[in-house]
């Protein structure tokens, strides 16, 4: 699962990071409003943990502006407001859920899976590049409806990247999609990932080249 922790306290950033990672979960962070609405634009996310009191504004002002946006990703509140007024204000105005400042973590963990068993909206679930298509939800790719078979860390590779086709990806965020927290990685298992998914596109005329900054990080073209 891809999330996006919306929230300025660093200890509080580290602690979740760190324990959201420890189970399987890819986190991206945005320290403010106007962060979080760059992330979303750019981005799919399958949950998003908001803080209300952030440094430009009122978390909760991101939610109407999602959901008239049509995005229905849910979105569960992180507030030390815990009065019943501001829990019906949050979820008004659009909020999925509403934990209070402070939590134990597995209650924030059985939220956040109760949130994603709920039936999504029917949207697109599928990213293209040049010829190639990758079903996220199934994690399945192919080029010209043949399909492409990769082992897991390479679609992950592969996903991270098209994302953000035509732009950078940097090193850290790639390893944060592709290793688990507690993972022993070798210095250069990510290369090794990336040359083979690099290798097996050109082979099969996909439409894209996978192009690397030493030591910065790796960018994904359209060729077609």
């Amino acid at each position: 699962m891809r999330i996006l922790l919306v929230e300025d306290e660093p200890e509080m950033v580290s602690a979740l990071r760190a324990a959201l990672k420890r189970h399987d979960m890819v986190v991206d962070h945005a320290g403010s409003l106007n962060e979080a609405e760059g992330s979303v634009a750019a981005d799919s996310y399958d949950a998003i943990l908001l803080d209300r009191q952030l440094p430009d504004g009122d978390g909760l002002s991101l939610v109407p502006r999602l959901r008239s946006a049509k995005n229905t990703t849910p979105v569960l509140m992180l507030t030390a407001r815990g009065d019943t007024s501001d829990k019906v204000d949050g979820l008004d105005m659009g909020a999925d859920d509403y934990l209070a400042k402070p939590f134990a973590f597995e209650e924030l963990l059985a939220r956040l899976r109760a949130l994603l068993r709920r039936p999504a909206p029917i949207q697109s679930q599928f990213i293209r590049a040049g010829d190639l298509v990758l079903d996220v939800g199934h994690r399945e790719a192919s080029i010209r409806a043949e399909p492409l078979s990769l082992p897991r860390r390479e679609l992950l590779v592969l996903e991270a990247l098209m994302r953000r086709t035509g732009r950078m990806v940097q090193r850290e965020a790639l390893m944060d999609a592709v290793f688990g927290l507690d993972d022993e990685i070798q210095s250069n298992a990510l290369d090794t990932h990336v040359s083979r998914l690099r290798r097996k596109l050109a082979d099969a005329d996909a439409g894209v080249t996978i192009n690397g900054i030493r030591g910065v990080g790796y960018l994904l073209r359209e060729t077609t």
